[in-house]
């Protein structure tokens, strides 16, 4: 193992490579000194050229940092992450089809990276069936110039998978918080883990470059080996960064990374609002022990209305980055959590997810159509692609979406999507439980898609809530008032209200009768 400097370690890109880059979100253990050292190089002297870009999480503080460095003509050949929503610049790049561009399930290629340290061939997974990403819907393809087909349709014992093809990485750049003498990385600082390991692992395994960003260096035999992330025997080289912070909003927070308790009291309260109408219907859902996962957007709400009303401590909060417990932060700070009860990896936690391990999943939409589909990740002419939602949406028992009903005058209820995250035919082929949450009206997915179930008191069906959208939907013979509780700025009161365990292990009930 070698220290290097981060100027250094850009020099080691050579064109054409395959550029592993582990990290989540706004800086959440991303290398960010590193991916700054490559966009200042090609500024320089315009190498490395044509580089493939892959990353499980979207990575940026959604202007130019993070994945942005990267976002110049010429430097990058193809993107393949989860989102581009935290670097517009290479969401514009692939929008101006100046790059290969392809945007995966978030859960897939966390998973993938594992098969890819194994030797396996491949990802097989139901994930993404029946969404964009399958080949018979586009194949996670976000420009013309990508061509090559990243993902196939398989059949196993009769049944139909999605079949993610490998990575050879010539070059992976990851974070953590120290590295002793030896190159041994260790992660206690960071707000989460993700699959550093698996990275570490594939791009041996494939004879490329492990480079890993710390923020202090110490010596050999200091750190406990159970807080060492990445063994030096991965490692080839570090690059001392002290000014690294935590993400790029903190410089470290202790309750991010779990080695200090805070009330969870202290979690804002929404203002009023449509948002808090949303996030206070979606509440209302919740259950004693939910396992649940808070999307971005509107649906971080949930967290806030949970804390105001008293009950955070009787659900489980949990992202798919890898935190359990404790309250999800929101905004640019998504992806950590304040004094989560547990952190594991990323890859772990999408297991756990794709087993079927949530209870509830609150996620917005930014469209949804006659069918039940729902479209988050390309509209209103932008690429954001899909992060986390395809494995949450498709995993859990029942999903909750949550949206205005119109944005700035449009219907976000339109006839058809413009790109599928999420199948509302294939739903009801399982027999998931879903509804669509809004600031004046509550839907339900039916027989034949999107079912009229609640309206706001005081509105009226047709004006207030029909004519707002794209389609006639059907409405219930049941239809009822939303909660006038929603709409009040005292308490609901979920705290003697909330709904009973729904997943009590019977044999555990006998020994306890």
């Amino acid at each position: 193992m070698r220290i290097i400097t981060a100027p250094q370690a850009a020099a080691l890109l050579r064109d054409g490579d395959s550029l592993l880059v582990g990290g989540s979100g706004g800086g959440h253990a991303v290398p960010e000194a590193l991916l700054a050292a490559v966009g200042e190089r090609f500024r320089a002297t315009g190498s490395p050229r044509g580089i493939s870009a892959i990353h499980p999480v979207g990575l940026g503080d959604g202007a130019t940092r993070g994945a942005g460095h990267l976002a110049q003509e010429g430097l990058l050949k193809r993107s393949v992450a989860g989102t581009f929503v935290n670097s517009p610049g290479i969401a514009r790049l692939a929008i101006e089809e100046k790059i290969e561009a392809y945007t995966m399930p978030q859960g897939a290629m966390s998973q993938l990276m594992r098969e890819m340290a194994a030797g396996r061939p491949g990802l097989l997974t139901k994930t993404g069936l029946h969404t964009f990403v399958d080949p018979r819907l586009g194949g996670g393809k976000q420009s013309r110039r990508a061509t090559e087909d990243l993902v196939e349709l398989q059949q196993f014992r009769g049944e139909d998978y999605l079949f993610y093809k490998p990575f050879v990485p010539n070059v992976a750049f990851l974070r953590g918080s120290a590295a002793d003498a030896n190159g041994n990385i260790s992660m206690e600082h960071e707000a989460v883990t993700l699959e550093m390991l698996s990275m570490a692992q594939a791009t041996r395994r494939a004879g490329g470059l492990v480079i890993v960003q710390v923020k202090r260096m110490v010596a050999a035999g200091t750190l406990h080996p159970k807080m060492v992330k990445v063994p030096g025997i991965l490692v080839d080289a570090v690059v001392l960064a002290p000014e690294q912070w935590q993400t790029y909003e903190t410089e470290d927070s202790l309750a991010y990374s779990g080695h200090q308790r805070v009330s969870l009291d202290e979690v804002p309260r929404l203002p009023p609002g449509p948002r808090r109408i949303i996030a206070r219907r979606g509440a209302l859902e919740l259950f004693e022990g939910a396992i649940c996962n808070l999307g971005s957007g509107v649906s971080t709400g949930i967290a806030n209305v949970a804390a105001e009303e008293a009950i955070l401590h009787r659900i489980c909060l949990t992202n798919e980055q890898g935190n359990i417990g404790g309250a999800p932060a929101s905004g640019n700070e998504a992806g950590a959590a304040l004094s989560p009860d547990a952190q594991i990896d990323q890859p772990y936690q999408f297991d756990f997810y794709d087993g079927g391990g949530l209870d509830l999943a609150f996620l917005s939409f930014a469209e949804f159509d006659a069918e039940g589909n729902v479209n988050v990740s390309r509209f209103a002419g932008r690429i954001v692609g899909p992060g986390g939602f395809i494995n949450i949406s498709q995993g859990a028992g029942s999903v909750v979406f949550g949206g205005t009903l119109a944005a700035n005058g449009a219907p976000k209820a339109v006839r058809q999507v413009e790109q599928i995250t999420f199948s509302g035919r294939y739903a009801r082929q399982r027999g998931q439980q879903v509804l669509y949450v809004t600031e004046r009206a509550v839907f339900r997915l039916g027989a034949e898609g999107p079912e009229l179930i609640e309206v706001a008191p005081g509105a009226d069906v047709e004006h207030d809530v029909i004519a707002a959208m794209a389609f006639r939907p059907r409405i219930s013979p049941a239809l009822r008032p939303m909660n006038a509780r929603l709409f009040v700025d005292g308490l609901m009161g979920l705290a003697t209200r909330l709904a009973p365990a729904r997943n009590a292990s019977a044999r555990l009930a006998e020994i306890t009768a």
